[in-house]
């Protein structure tokens, strides 16, 4: 019996080669889609899952109360995961469900030599040695509970080892370290541990760690100071803790351990498990994903598997009409209808089975690609174990049995005596729900062709935004606060804007875009009393807001008219007048300041501009005038002869700075990196849309060249009665734009309500116009009339005489 099914099965493959080609390969299309987006979501949830105690792991955010301005019983607004370096061991202190605390600061760059080869290294953090107590980094060199202890102690990962000392074992060997501002790194470090690469799903990495006493050393009593902000802060719990209680108690805890009540400050606690995919705090360590953008993925994995199963539905129910005589002949002959629905789902399984082979391959071929366009890493065997096999294989089952369980039913519930009088009532049901099917597959292509529109706007938009300063053709040396640099800064300003293709010249510790510290700011308020709040902090030169075209709407900027400028004045942005309660930015000039030692009076306000990603609303900024203080040299430049000019801006560095590398980088271009996910979920997002659009194309055409066949005579006789290729082609056609019409009108909601949830993650959106909606609408009915025409035309254009000689 089974082997009789098996031949059936295949003669009827045979039979059809166009629609089991559609069948098999819009199927292995749609499977392998849903792999390769399995794959990646798979991917982003396993962040961080490899460390043994992750569920014991938890991290510190920084977050200051809401101030003046803001009504009473408002929340935390913001919270920042850099921040103070005392909690660390006050919270360690006081909590004794702590187990461990591991303390790190901010990314440096250092420069390393090694013999005669000096490198400026990124990606190094200063660590605490109890990291290994806490995280599970494996280390292929060196003693994991003394490799950090000593000042001066370094750990390097696999790849840096190997950079700086090749295939020699790196253990006891020694790094030559630069000076980094504000951390006194300069000496030599003796080389303690080589830690094993961090996977790839982990969203701290780092090149090197340099153990934290070597910090502590030389500045000593820094890190006591409830002010003091460089650390990141992550903690173990032990087994009985209580998240509640221990949230609960963090309003007394700060009031006895924070000394300067009149500051608003707060923590919250995360768990290591919502790092990756589900914070929303700034100034992170490390790597973030969008758990928006795996729901998104998500769905479109579902949308693609569901538009192939329905193509697979659509045809199987299309094609009953042509087995209904076996299905009666086999009754009458004593067949039941358990019988027979096992035969069709058998039949089912094996395309799904079929088309499964095709899917392994698809997905082995397009898997560089997959890895290409996502930035990731992505191997067939992480997914595909003697764990997972039983689930994709019952994956299989069960697309099967979905497929073809409709198609089963109405081909075995045929009444033979009916059928063999050629009359079948099910047509008509069975027309129903194919029109059906096509809406539903049509409202999905439609609403993932309008979200491909608004994902491309919304990312055209964080590029083409005025972001309220000056980034193009501007080139930044980056020379790490070199002490020697700066000291030679005001002869290479003037060395440098003797090139009349470098319109002008300014320094800065940072640069809109790059790393910034925060800083504690008392400014005089409303009342006369000195209000104490947390900002974000720029060290600027003199000509630094004329050089990036800051536009002041306040005041005055800093000049070398005013020799005070350099110690007592401040000019800061109107969101940080607004902090202090100043709704007319012109009301907080002249007032006075006291910050980082420095006091004196604010002089000018500058227009808000963009100086982080535009996900982020403009945060409050000070903009200090300190002269040495600088990491960055940036440079406008003339776009003609670029090649030229950096060759001049290079020699005069070489000639002023030789001790130090040239090392630049386009403004644009570093700033624009923080979009890069952005990026890669517009190509992906685009790429699996148009696949999902083409298997619903796939479909169509199937269902197109089946009812061109079913009205072959009818088609004949209407052109023996004078209808033109255009009315045939019209009559064809018209059913199927109708669908597609309706399916316009229900796609239209659905995706706006989608993509306006997906737009939530950006501070400055693109609006959803109605258009966007009109444009996809149209663009389905032309790729439906592109999907179906060219049958159409082929059956219009066929001989009458061919068409009727059967009858």
């Amino acid at each position: 019996m089974l082997k009789n099914y098996f031949k059936i099965a295949y003669r009827n493959l045979l039979k059809k080669k166009v629609y089991s080609f559609i069948n098999i390969v819009g199927l292995g299309i749609g499977m392998a889609c849903c792999v390769l987006i399995f794959m990646f979501v798979q991917d982003e949830l396993s962040y961080d899952k490899y460390h043994e105690k992750g569920d014991r792991i938890y991290r510190v955010l920084h977050g200051e109360l809401a101030g003046d301005g803001v009504e009473e019983g408002s929340s935390t607004e913001d919270y920042w995961v850099w921040g103070n370096a005392p909690i660390g061991p006050a919270l360690q202190l006081d909590f004794p469900e702590i187990e461990k605390v591991v303390q790190f600061s901010g990314k440096a760059d250092i420069l390393f030599t090694v013999g005669d080869v000096t490198q400026q290294e990124d990606g190094i953090v200063f660590m605490d040695s109890t990291v290994f107590d806490v995280f599970s980094w494996e280390l292929v060199e060196g003693d994991p509970k003394t490799a950090l202890v000593a000042p001066y102690s370094a750990v390097l990962n696999e790849t840096t080892a190997k950079k700086y000392f090749g295939d020699e074992k790196a253990l006891g060997k020694t790094l030559k370290g630069s000076e980094v501002s504000g951390r006194s790194a300069a000496g030599d470090y003796t080389v303690t541990g080589v830690l094993k690469d961090f996977p790839s799903n982990s969203h701290l990495k780092f090149n090197t760690l340099l153990s934290r006493s070597t910090f502590k050393q030389s500045r000593p009593g820094v890190f006591d100071q409830w002010g003091y902000v460089d650390s990141y802060t992550y903690f173990l719990v032990n087994e009985t803790f209580d998240r509640a209680s221990f949230e609960a108690k963090i309003p007394g805890f700060l009031d006895q351990r924070n000394p300067n009540k009149e500051y608003p400050y707060t923590i919250a606690i995360e768990p290591l498990s919502d790092v990756y995919l589900k914070t929303s705090a700034q100034r992170q360590p490390g790597d973030t994903g969008s758990l928006a953008n795996i729901y998104v993925f998500s769905i479109i994995g579902l949308f693609i598997l569901g538009i192939a199963i329905i193509n697979f539905m659509n045809l199987s129910t299309a094609r009953s009409m042509e087995r209904a005589k076996e299905v009666g002949i086999r009754k009458s002959i004593g067949a039941d209808k358990n019988s027979l629905i096992f035969q069709f789902l058998g039949e089912s399984l094996i395309i799904v089975l079929l088309a499964a082979v095709i899917a392994v391959i698809l997905v082995s071929i397009s898997l560089p690609m997959m890895n290409d366009l996502t930035g990731k890493v992505l191997e067939v065997n992480r997914i595909l174990n003697w764990q997972t096999i039983p689930f994709f294989l019952g994956i299989i089952i069960l697309v099967g049995l979905l497929a073809g369980s409709y198609p089963a039913l109405v081909l075995s519930s045929f009444r033979p005596v009916m059928i063999l009088k050629g009359i079948n009532k099910s047509d008509a049901r069975g027309g129903n729900l194919r029109k059906g099917l096509v809406v539903f597959q049509f409202s999905l292509s439609i609403a993932l062709i309008a979200g491909t529109i608004i994902v491309y706007s919304q990312v055209s938009h964080l590029l083409d935004k005025d972001m309220g300063f000056d980034k193009e053709h501007m080139v930044v040396v980056d020379y790490n606060y070199d002490e020697q640099v700066n000291n030679v800064s005001s002869s290479l300003e003037n060395e440098l804007e003797k090139n009349p293709n470098i319109l002008s010249v300014a320094f800065s510790r940072s640069v809109p875009g790059s790393h910034f510290p925060n800083a504690g700011t008392t400014i005089e308020g409303l009342d006369g009393e000195m209000v104490e709040r947390g900002q974000a902090i720029f060290q600027v030169g003199l000509d630094f807001i004329d050089h990036y075209g800051l536009e002041l709407v306040a005041g005055r900027s800093y000049s070398r008219d005013y020799p005070s400028d350099s110690t007592s004045a401040l000019v800061i942005n109107e969101a940080a007048a607004r902090q202090y309660g100043y709704s007319n930015p012109a009301d907080i000039v002249g007032k006075k300041f006291d910050q980082w030692g420095r006091a004196g009076e604010v002089i000018g306000v500058v227009k808000d501009f963009n100086y982080i990603s535009l996900h982020n609303t403009v945060e409050p900024l000070t903009l200090p005038f300190e002269a040495y203080a600088s990491r960055y040299v940036s440079l406008k430049v003339k776009g003609e002869n670029l090649s030229a000019t950096l060759a001049q801006i290079e020699s005069v560095w070489k000639e002023l700075a030789p001790h130090r590398p040239f090392i630049y980088s386009f403004l644009d271009e570093d700033f624009n990196k923080q979009y890069e996910a952005d990026f890669r979920f517009r190509q992906i997002f685009t790429t699996f849309s148009v696949l999902a659009i083409l298997i619903a194309c796939l479909g169509l055409l199937g269902l197109a060249t089946y009812t061109a066949e079913q009205r072959t005579k009818e088609i004949g006789i209407r052109k023996v009665l004078g209808a033109n290729i255009g009315s045939i082609v019209g009559l064809l056609s018209k059913d199927f734009i109708k669908l597609v019409l309706i399916a316009i009108v229900v796609a239209t909601p659905l995706a706006w309500y989608a993509m306006n949830k997906w737009l939530e993650g950006f501070a400055y959106q693109v609006s959803i116009h109605w258009w966007i909606f009109l444009i996809a609408g149209a663009l389905s009915i032309v790729v439906a009339l592109l999907t179906i025409s060219f049958q159409s035309i082929k059956a219009a254009m066929m001989n009458p005489v061919k068409s009727l000689k059967s009858e």
